[in-house]
């Protein structure tokens, strides 16, 4: 199975009617949206850490007294009673809680605008990014080309205009469309080299920024440069060069000022691209996927449009893990990808493009490990533990509790006052320990025990003592299936949401297993948790219950015409030791099922992510049609011609499924838990033949290569460690491997008919 690999990127002969048809590229804490609209090159640029202080983080409310209150309302069954009693809580508490609180937004830092002189040239758009380099490239009319990339080597944006017989026009830098947010003082201007945009924000409070500074290097080759107030002339240049970089006030810092340390940098396109290109390459090239044959990179001149009309197969989903995994690639940085990765166009942008931890979040970081870069998880962890202070407020405040309660939004704080009568946020307590098991993943697949003694271990802790405190012999009460309502039930507010029951059972499990690792007392506290905590129900129809109870005398029936698989937690990951019970397997089968037979219709087109949820619990289940469904309905309803996904059906710049849909791919191919490894465990018959390598699974296993055709497969298996692994073949059968840093294993076997 060898032969020449496609090049992987972009291509579509589409114009941009606006920033979210954009071409991106990113270094994790850079980013541009190149989008070219009525044939003027523009690049809005970004940054990571820019999110606009509008909301005042007020502390979560004071409801912990109130707590059995809430229980006996859900006892009664009155859960729309006991949502609107947190609110009114709240209002008593503070005047600001009468409206509903969001969290402060994502905005873009400015827009670089090229306009020419005279009239449009003629000619159409041709626009591309190289995966591999993370380049976009616009060839314009009039034979305008525009290049854009954001440095890893250097922290920089770098802009390059072209065309035939010279540059004559303006370059401007203005901030993104729209009223601000929230008040600032702007400063912009032009000066000799330099186009320079700050604000500085009226509204500060601790943990948001003050400010930023956007510093624009403008360099021609050939031809002049003429600077007015605002904005730069050029005639009859052969080139215009622009290095710009972002710079956003840390917490407690003043507004920065022009950044002079780009006057070191060389003004030569090619060298900077030099720099830049290996890093991101190294990076991305750790892992591919190909579900086509060899030797076969598509039709001379085909496009991104041509794809997709084509509909969803084996060549467009393999063309969408490359997408999705750049663009995660180019989002992450000292944070993870915000639910618009790392840019943004707008002062609004939908959900002010925060962190939404309830799913989005963990559905864009999902294939960092499985690919081979677990490296750029450490943001997500990164991003959190600061905020831990806040994370324990919340759980005190609300529930008079110890340990940590994480809220389903956050940007520039962790405080949970993002709430209402309807979305009663404050009863969804699994935040905690759905990160808790991101953290042990992480050490499950690097091996890093100073990692999990000294970042998980404490985090793991914390999550465990809130259960420890909260729970009765009830179960979990209040609870919360993320936005999902019992189909007998009046309102959201719930007790025993099965999601809650798993994230606690798993991060249990995890945390006896980090003692056992560690070397460490103190696991007989967990143990004696795990005796105290819910199982599963299975519902009147068979399948795995949303809700793992009644709620008094509601019985919490299940509600399959929903956008979130919440209950279907215990098969995102290594899944629960329970259901090695044929019943309660079986059961969690039909749920996949069901859910799925909801997706198909056409009211079903929000939310993309929830495909996410779906296909990894059929990959885990087994399923292989049924994950490849999910496959297939993400490919043919979520992603525009840039090959960037979208949040609802055509429609708002989101990349939860850019990390998503690689994933479920992934988890088709190699299924892991601790000591086990299962190769090609979901293979559809429609992936008759394929490749891949680089992939990675728990226990610091690295599947090198992995190949199969009708009638065989072969893989080849390392390991980070010494480690001796049980391999899962398609046949059924099984085997223990041997395996070692620097000792490749091969792997044969034959494929079912």
């Amino acid at each position: 199975m060898t032969g020449p690999e496609r090049p992987p990127g972009v291509h579509t002969r589409l114009p941009a009617a606006d920033w979210e048809d954009a071409l991106v590229t990113g270094n994790g804490r850079q980013g541009a949206l190149v989008h070219a609209v009525a044939g003027l090159p523009r690049a809005t640029l970004c940054h990571e850490r820019l999110f606009w202080p509008v909301e005042e983080p007020l502390a979560a409310p004071d409801t912990a007294g109130a707590l059995p209150e809430l229980r006996a309302l859900l006892r009664a069954g009155r859960a729309r009673e006991a949502a609107a009693r947190v609110v009114g809580l709240a209002e008593a508490g503070h005047p600001g809680y009468a409206r509903t609180r969001w969290i402060d937004p994502l905005t873009g830092a400015g827009t670089l605008v090229f306009t020419p002189d005279g009239e449009a040239g003629e000619g159409g758009v041709s626009r591309r990014c190289d995966h591999a380099g993370a380049l976009v490239t616009e060839e314009l009319p009039g034979g305008l080309v525009h290049e854009v990339f954001a440095s890893r080597a250097d922290d920089v944006v770098v802009l390059r205009l072209r065309a035939r017989g010279g540059l004559d026009g303006t370059l401007s830098l203005t901030p993104v469309p729209g009223e601000p947010p929230s008040p600032a003082t702007w400063s912009a201007g032009a000066s000799p080299g330099r186009l320079l945009l700050r604000a500085a924000f009226a509204r500060r409070w601790p943990g948001a920024p003050a400010g930023y500074a956007l510093t624009c290097r403008v360099v021609a080759r050939g031809g002049g440069l003429r600077w007015g107030a605002d904005a730069v002339r050029v005639s009859g240049a052969a080139e215009l060069l622009v290095l710009a970089r972002t710079s956003v006030a840390r917490p407690g810092e003043e507004p920065p000022g022009p950044d002079d340390s780009l006057a070191a940098l060389p003004a030569d396109f090619a060298a900077l691209l030099a720099r830049h290109a290996p890093l991101h390459a190294e990076l991305f090239d750790r892992a591919r996927i190909r579900l086509t044959p060899p030797g076969r990179p598509g039709e001379p001149g085909s496009t991104a449009e041509d794809l997709l009309a084509a509909g969803p197969g084996p060549e467009l989903v393999e063309r969408l893990v490359d997408a999705g995994r750049y663009a995660v690639i180019c989002a992450s940085g000292e944070l993870p990808p915000t639910l618009q990765g790392v840019w943004s166009g707008a002062h609004a942008p939908p959900w002010s493009s925060g962190y939404t931890l309830d799913g989005n979040l963990a559905s864009a970081v999902a294939a960092l490990h499985p690919t081979g870069v677990p490296e750029l998880m450490t943001a997500l962890f990164d991003l959190v533990e600061p905020l831990v202070g806040d994370f324990a407020e919340n759980a005190r405040r609300l529930y008079g509790c110890r340990g940590v309660l994480l809220p389903a939004h956050l940007s520039t704080h962790g405080r949970h006052n993002h709430f209402g009568p309807e979305w009663c946020l404050t009863f969804w307590t699994a935040g905690a320990a759905w990160i808790a098991r991101l953290y042990w993943d992480h050490y499950s697949h690097t091996g890093d025990t100073a990692f999990l003694r000294e970042r998980a271990l404490p985090f793991m802790t914390a999550a465990a003592e809130f259960y420890e405190d909260f729970l009765t012999e009830e179960g979990f009460t209040p609870s919360y299936s993320p936005e999902n309502t019992p189909a007998d039930s009046d309102g959201q507010a719930a007790a025993n949401a099965t999601m809650d029951v798993a994230a606690a059972r798993d991060l249990v499990r995890n945390l006896l297993r980090a003692h056992r690792v560690l070397g460490i007392g103190g696991a007989r506290r967990w143990a004696r948790l795990a005796l105290r905590l819910p199982g599963y129900r299975i519902s009147p129809e068979g399948a795995l219950a949303e809700w793992a109870g009644p709620a008094g005398p509601v019985d919490q029936a299940d509600n399959h015409a929903h956008r979130h698989a919440s209950h279907l937690f215990p098969f995102w990951y290594e899944g629960d030791p329970a259901f090695a019970d044929p019943a309660l397997r079986a059961a969690a089968v039909r749920a996949v099922r069901a859910r799925l037979a909801w997706w198909r219709g056409q009211e079903a087109d929000e939310m993309a992510f929830g495909l996410v949820q779906l296909g990894l619990a059929a990959a885990h289940l087994g399923l292989a049609e049924e994950a490849n469904e999910t496959l297939e309905l993400m490919a043919a309803r979520y992603w525009r011609p840039t090959l960037v996904s979208t949040h609802n059906r055509g429609a708002l710049f989101n990349v939860d499924i850019c990390g998503g849909l690689p994933a479920v791919v992934a988890a088709m191919l190699v299924r892991s838990r601790e000591g086990r490894v299962d190769l090609l465990p979901a293979l559809p018959a429609g992936w008759p033949r394929g490749r891949a390598r680089g992939l990675r699974a728990r226990g610091g296993v690295v599947v090198r290569r992995l190949e199969w055709e009708p009638g065989g497969f072969r893989a080849e298996l390392t390991a980070l460690a010494p480690r001796r692994v049980r391999v899962g073949l398609p046949d059924g059968t099984s085997a223990a491997v041997d395996l070692a840093p620097g000792r490749v294993r091969p792997v044969r076997a034959g494929l079912p008919g």
